[in-house]
């Protein structure tokens, strides 16, 4: 029983992007009998955690063959928020518990939509580098803009899934003075001052900026595909800070290049690290960051606390943020 256990057997399998050195490991090391690895492999990782009670993992794929050869572990604490890295429906017929951070992102992330958003919008990289070759010193104005600056006073913004995310961004879109709209599981439950909920095909058809927050699931892979980018405006944006699969790559690829809407920003794609051929590589008008959106400093700390937290929950017989 995990309440029995006194100095458990805890193994990071891939503990490199929550702590590339910035952060301390030594709450995490006082729980148990602690081994920390930067990246595993798959047969890394099955050696690594052959005698664990608990492991974390971030994007490390748990697999049913894994779960097999892992006799002792009790409990798998995801250093994220989204699962789909887990067989949950192995975990759960072994008894093996698997809890999730939630809201530790919230601002970190709502804060680079909106980075993506006014680097579309103002283009601040691209005045820079002008500046920098010396275009304005050769300029005869006083001031000079390279493409039309948009306000985002009075557009209207679309998002994808209203959780804790959702909100954070909605809010900072409201001090904008944007309209909002959502699509959204539970319009009744999660009701929102100054926020429409609407079907999916009016939210890409009124939006000029749609930024997608729903986590992936079988019944949405692929949903921002050729029929929704179509109802898009050719002035619209459209923001991923929520998982690459959602959108249908290819049909994206097409709608920029046809200049069918203005421009993309993306924090996350399908395959991560993408191959240098990746479809959406190499647009000029497609941004594209590192998965870096939950990566703030004070992010990675609250998701370690409430990974402790889990843990420490986990081990009195009373585990939280439990997904299985």
């Amino acid at each position: 029983m995990e309440n029995s256990l006194k100095r458990p057997k805890i193994v990071v399998l891939d503990g490199y992007t929550l702590n590339p050195g910035d952060l301390s490991w030594n709450k995490l090391k006082a729980l148990g009998q602690t081994s920390i690895y930067e990246f595993s492999t798959e047969d890394e990782g099955l050696q690594r955690a052959k005698e664990a009670d608990i492991i974390l993992v971030n994007k490390f794929q748990v697999n049913k063959s894994l779960l097999d050869q892992w006799p002792k572990l009790k409990c798998i604490c995801v250093l994220a928020t989204g699962f789909n890295n887990i067989d949950i429906v192995t975990a759960k017929e072994k008894g093996v518990k698997v809890c999730n951070a939630v809201g530790y992102g919230s601002a970190s992330v709502a804060q680079h939509v909106f980075a993506l958003l006014l680097e579309l919008s103002n283009q601040v990289g691209l005045h820079n580098k002008s500046v920098q070759e010396g275009k304005w010193s050769s300029n005869r104005d006083f001031s000079y803009w390279l493409q039309s600056i948009p306000e985002l006073s009075g557009k209207t913004f679309g998002i994808y899934g209203l959780g804790k995310i959702g909100r954070q961004v909605a809010r900072i879109a409201q001090a904008f003075d944007m309209k909002i709209l959502a699509t959204h599981k539970h319009p009744k439950r999660d009701a929102m001052d100054g926020v429409e909920f609407v079907p999916i095909d009016i939210l890409f058809e009124k939006s000029d900026v749609i930024s997608l927050h729903a986590p992936l699931s079988q019944q949405n892979e692929g949903i921002v595909n050729k029929l929704l980018l179509d109802k898009m405006k050719k002035t619209a944006i459209l923001i991923n800070t929520g998982r690459g699969g959602l959108i249908n790559e290819l049909d994206l690829r097409a709608a920029l290049l046809e200049k069918n809407i203005l421009g993309a920003a993306l924090d996350v794609l399908s395959t991560e690290p993408p191959p240098l051929d990746h479809p959406l590589m190499g647009l000029d008008n497609c941004l594209i960051t590192p998965h870096i959106a939950w990566a703030g400093l004070e992010a990675r700390e609250r998701l370690l606390d409430i990974t402790i937290e889990n843990i420490t929950s986990f081990l009195k017989g009373t585990p939280q943020n439990v997904v299985v």
